[in-house]
């Protein structure tokens, strides 16, 4: 009998059973991720019942349309980050702009690209989008790159604004980067199309970061809102107080997305480091210790960055 149960082959089945366990797991995981169980489903609309809202409900049908995301990886916002943010398009476009050098008053010189019309606008009219780009980002991220695409050859003239710091070969004339609520370098730019295209009218355009500059400019002055047609905030955060608690959390990686822009940040930073520092013959800002200087180098998110640094 104790032959028998030594001959009894129990952990091949056992072995089995694992690895079935860690398949399943896997898959359960890769579901979950992709958001492959997610319904598709048109957008939630809220607006209030006027003429201009039914005539671009009725002039962009796309608001009411079901949207149907690409298969497999379409419906992951973290894949299409990735894919998207990181690798670009397929093809991937490369509009052709003009640099334009602002010189501000505190001796900053603000940048931006301006993108002239590939065809007529289909109103016959003369309207130019001025474009605020997101955190530490500029004309020649791909998303905005695309944008700009679409954008000539449906007729309009593109101004996108390049935040103060944010180009890699571009240096700082003076000991000031961007920072969130700041709209001098976006005001310039927008003065320059206004007195150099007398006649043209204005889209307002800000994504994301881009988004909360562009509102805050267009409320702080009532002559900010001459001959501007509307305002479009793409993915605008509202509460800053509430993001920092949200981008702490580690729910839907924020927290690693968290550190990614915070990195991202502290190299912007680093790279402009003598002229916002002072360095061999130049002074440091009075209000920024040493120490506060090594906590930037130990930072892991944005709120330590602006706690340390750029408040």
């Amino acid at each position: 009998k104790m032959s028998a149960m030594l001959e009894t082959p129990e952990l091949p089945a056992v072995f089995d059973g694992v690895k079935l366990a860690a398949v399943a797991a896997v898959l359960y995981v890769i579901v979950r991720c992709l958001n492959l169980k997610s319904p598709t489903a048109p957008p939630e609309l809220i607006y209030q019942d006027s003429a201009l809202a039914r005539f671009l409900l009725k002039s962009c049908p796309l608001l009411t349309k079901e949207y149907i995301p690409p298969l497999i990886w379409g419906n992951s916002g973290h894949i299409q980050t990735a894919l998207y943010g990181k690798m670009g398009r397929v093809r991937s476009p490369h509009p052709y702009g003009l640099r334009k050098y602002l010189t501000m008053p505190d001796g900053a010189t603000a940048t931006f690209d301006l993108f002239e019309p590939q065809s007529e606008h289909c109103i016959g009219e003369d309207v130019t989008m001025v474009i605020c780009p997101g955190i530490a980002n500029h004309s020649e991220k791909q998303y905005i790159r695309t944008f700009v695409d679409y954008a000539q050859k449906n007729g309009y003239r593109c101004a996108v604004l390049n935040h103060l710091g944010a180009l890699p070969n571009i240096e700082l004339t003076s000991p000031r980067m961007f920072t969130y609520g700041c709209t001098w370098e976006f005001g310039a730019m927008v003065n320059y199309i206004k007195k150099t295209y007398p006649q043209t009218q204005l889209v307002v355009v800000g994504f994301s970061l881009g988004g909360n500059i562009v509102c805050k400019y267009l409320g702080e002055s009532q002559a900010n809102q001459e001959r501007v047609l509307c305002c479009v905030s793409v993915c605008q955060g509202y509460s800053a107080l509430r993001a920092q608690e949200t981008f702490m959390q580690w729910d839907q990686c924020r927290r690693f997305y968290n550190f990614l822009m915070a990195d991202n940040m502290k190299k912007i930073i680093l790279s402009h480091r003598q002229v916002l520092f002072g360095d061999n013959n130049m002074k440091k800002p009075q209000s920024l210790a040493d120490a506060d200087l090594s906590k930037l180098y130990t930072a892991t998110s944005l709120m330590q960055i602006d706690d340390n640094i750029m408040r």
